[in-house]
């Protein structure tokens, strides 16, 4: 009874959004409301790929804000599309910050996010937030998060865990045109 038990678990987790103490319901994480006006980036200890960067700078601008840690296999799922996403419209208004929050002591190493960064080809700026205080601003329970902010600084897409590519490019899309 306990390896079947394990055996649906198991797959369960392979499956879904890596969580730290999720406060939603964790069998749809999509359930959380989205926060009407973003927090700012906080307790920023490091940035990589860019000089330290507000919200408040990037007013006016679309913004995707990626939760993520570098040994977390969701997130490196997700990379490709968010790489991507950066080098397609980067051009025509979009901003990708990668927050880099740690899962574990060694993810919290300044050299260790460095060379993930480079070994990973990640280009946009990432933001090292060790101290879980831009996390806990978004009030964020998954790795990976996608947080996307429109002209006005309002959260108005979110999205945890895998998946959902399409339905957040097109999201992507809609703000880019309406920007213009």
């Amino acid at each position: 009874m306990i390896k079947p038990l394990f055996s649906i678990l198991a797959a369960c987790l392979m499956t879904a959004a890596c969580s730290a103490g999720a406060q939603d319901d964790p069998i749809n994480p999509r359930s959380a409301s989205p926060a009407p006006v973003v927090p700012e980036l906080r307790g920023i200890t490091h940035w990589i790929n860019s000089e330290p960067q507000t919200l408040e700078q990037l007013r006016g601008r679309v913004v995707l804000i990626e939760f993520w840690t570098y040994d977390c296999i969701n997130c490196l799922r997700t990379l490709p599309y968010v790489k991507q996403w950066h080098e397609r419209y980067k051009d025509q208004g979009l901003v990708v910050i990668g927050v880099h929050t740690p899962e574990y002591a060694h993810e919290k190493v300044t050299a260790n996010v460095e060379e993930a960064v480079e070994r990973l080809g990640i280009t946009y700026p990432v933001a090292q937030d060790n101290g879980y205080r831009t996390w806990n601003g978004f009030g964020n329970s998954y790795w990976p998060a996608l947080y996307l902010i429109d002209q006005n600084g309002q959260i108005v897409y979110q999205h945890f865990g895998e998946g959902a590519y399409a339905e957040t490019e097109a999201k992507i899309q809609q703000l880019i045109q309406a920007s213009h």
